[in-house]
């Protein structure tokens, strides 16, 4: 999302057993969490634009089964 974001120190709580795992594998717990974390507010952010917009996709969808597309005769394949 944001690279030049400011960090922001916080305080989490994760289970013990993980924490050491991915301290033995040497595992950027910051990283980690930003990457997923970002990858998570993606989807909600896409399944928001879905949710906002399946009205106009289902309209539109219906014209072009109608009418078709309006370059169906110009297509050369």
């Amino acid at each position: 999302m944001r690279e030049t974001a400011r960090k922001q120190a916080t305080n989490l709580s994760i289970r013990s057993d993980l924490l050491r795992q991915a301290r033995a594998r040497k595992i950027n717990l910051s990283q980690t969490l930003e990457e997923t974390l970002e990858k998570i507010l993606n989807e909600h952010d896409r399944q928001a634009w879905v949710e906002e917009n399946r009205e106009a996709v289902t309209v539109a969808n219906r014209f072009v089964e109608e009418n078709g597309l309006w370059s169906e005769g110009l297509r050369t394949f």
